[in-house]
């Protein structure tokens, strides 16, 4: 029980992660074409799968923190660099954005 619910957790860091990513692209490329509002959405709709993101996160580290270790696989270390990837990739993109604002 405890490890599908790791497993869960697991997905959908990388799931969330995913989205995150995704959306902040799809921002960037709003932004590129002057359609601001556009891009706005799509960061607030990328930090909201970060949040998520870190709900899945929390609940595995306050296992961790209570002394129920869990496994670390690939798929475990492969959720985690999804995660920060997302992070940095959607800070990243707010600054793109912020670019071509202050060009047009």
């Amino acid at each position: 029980m405890e490890d599908q619910k790791n497993l869960e957790a697991v997905m959908g860091l990388i799931m969330y992660g995913g989205n995150a990513k995704s959306d902040a692209m799809e921002a960037i490329a709003a932004a590129k074409k002057g359609e601001f509002e556009e891009a706005d959405q799509k960061i607030a709709d990328a930090e909201a799968s970060l949040v998520e993101a870190h709900h899945s996160q929390t609940g595995l580290l306050t296992q961790e923190a209570q002394g129920n270790h869990m496994e670390v696989t690939l798929l475990t270390v492969h959720s985690q660099d999804h995660l920060m990837t997302a992070i940095a990739f959607t800070d990243l993109a707010k600054e793109i954005i912020d670019l071509y604002r202050f060009i047009k």
